[in-house]
C-alpha cells in the first residue's frame, strides 16, 4: 500500500482503557480500510487531539480519571473538533447512560461486546454525514454566509468560520452573550412571524462603532435554532449620512439606527441614551430634514446611504 493510499484512508481514534478491546478493534478496522490511532485515557486523548484530528472517534464511556463523557464534552469545545463524530462504546445499556452520551456530544452509542459489521457500518454512515456537514459549512463560508446554530438556552452548536470570528473565535459549547441568550428565549416564546433582531456591541477590543446584529432564520432540528449574524460599523455609515444631510453627529447616529428598523427604545439602548433624549433628537431632526414623519426620515437616510 502506498503512502498516498494510507493518507486517503479515514482515521479512527479508539479511546479505551482495555488493551484487549483495543487489539480487537485495531485488527478489525485496519483491514476494513481505516487508519487507526489508540489512546488509553481521556487526558491522553485531549493531549493527542492538540496534534492530530481524526475523522471519527470511538470512545469508551467508562474510564478511570477523565471518563468518556467528560472527554467528549471538552473536545467538542475545540473549533477543529466540533464536527468530528464521537461514537460511544460501553457495556451500559440503561437509558440514563445513553442520554448522557448524546448530551455530551456523541452521535451514536454501541454496546459491548461490539458487533463488528454493525460498528463499521455505523462508522461509515457518520463519516459521510460529517463530510456533508463540513462541505455545507465550507460552501456557506465561501459564499460569505455568517450563520450559526444554537440551542434554546443559547449554547453554540456550530458556526461558520466567519460567524465564529465575529464572536471572537467562539467554539461549539460556548455560551452566546447574555443579551443574546435572553433575546433568544423571548423569540422562542413569541408568536410565529413576530421575531425581531437584536444588536449588541462587538467583542471587547473592537471599535466601539462596531456592533453585531442577530436574527432568527428558523428552527433546524429539535432544540437547534439557525441564526444569522451581521457585523455593522455604524461609524462609516454615520459619516456618509453627515456628508449628505445637515444633522449633528448624534442626530445622524439616531437616524442611522432608525433606518435600520430600530425602535426608539432600542436606539436609546444602543447609543446609551435616555428614551426621552432620543425623542428629543427626532423632534429636532424632522424640521432639518424637511419631513414630518418617521417613514419619510427613514426614506431620506436610505437614499443617502445607497447613493455614491
Amino acid at each position: 500500500m502506498t503512502s498516498s493510499d494510507t493518507a486517503a484512508r479515514p482515521t479512527v481514534l479508539i479511546v479505551d482503557d482495555e488493551p484487549a478491546t483495543l487489539r480487537f478493534l485495531v485488527d478489525a478496522l485496519e483491514p476494513a480500510g481505516f487508519n487507526v490511532l489508540i489512546s488509553l485515557q481521556g487526558g491522553m486523548t485531549l493531549t493527542m487531539l492538540e496534534q492530530v484530528t481524526p475523522d471519527v472517534i470511538l470512545m469508551d464511556a467508562r474510564m478511570p480519571g477523565v471518563d468518556g463523557f467528560e472527554t467528549c464534552r471538552r473536545l467538542k469545545t475545540r473549533p477543529g473538533l466540533a464536527l468530528v463524530p464521537v461514537i460511544f462504546m460501553t457495556g451500559l445499556t440503561d437509558t440514563e447512560s445513553v442520554v448522557a452520551g448524546l448530551q455530551a456530544g456523541g452521535v451514536d452509542y454501541v454496546t459491548k461486546p461490539v458487533v463488528l459489521n454493525e460498528l463499521i457500518a455505523r462508522i461509515r454512515v457518520h463519516l459521510a454525514n460529517a463530510q456533508m456537514t463540513r462541505s455545507a459549512q465550507a460552501a456557506m463560508d465561501a459564499s460569505g454566509r455568517h450563520l450559526l446554530a444554537a440551542t434554546g438556552e443559547g449554547v453554540l452548536r456550530w458556526a461558520t468560520h466567519q460567524a465564529a470570528r465575529l464572536l471572537g473565535d467562539a467554539a461549539a459549547g460556548t455560551l452566546l452573550p447574555e443579551e443574546v441568550r435572553s433575546w433568544l428565549a423571548l423569540q422562542l416564546r413569541a408568536p410565529a412571524g413576530s421575531s425581531t433582531g437584536i444588536s449588541i456591541p462587538a467583542p471587547t477590543g473592537a471599535s466601539t462603532a462596531r456592533r453585531l446584529e442577530f436574527a432568527v432564520i428558523g428552527q433546524m432540528a429539535e432544540n437547534e435554532i439557525l441564526l444569522r449574524i451581521v457585523e455593522q460599523d455604524s461609524g462609516q455609515d454615520v459619516e456618509r449620512l453627515q456628508a449628505k444631510v445637515k444633522l449633528t453627529r448624534r442626530e445622524s447616529e439616531v437616524l442611522l439606527w432608525l433606518a435600520r428598523g430600530k425602535s426608539n427604545r432600542h436606539i436609546a439602548q444602543i447609543l446609551n441614551l435616555s428614551y426621552r433624549t432620543v425623542n428629543k433628537h427626532l423632534e429636532q431632526m424632522y424640521p432639518k430634514l424637511g419631513v414630518e414623519t418617521r417613514t419619510a426620515a427613514v426614506a431620506i437616510a436610505v437614499r443617502a446611504l445607497e447613493s455614491e
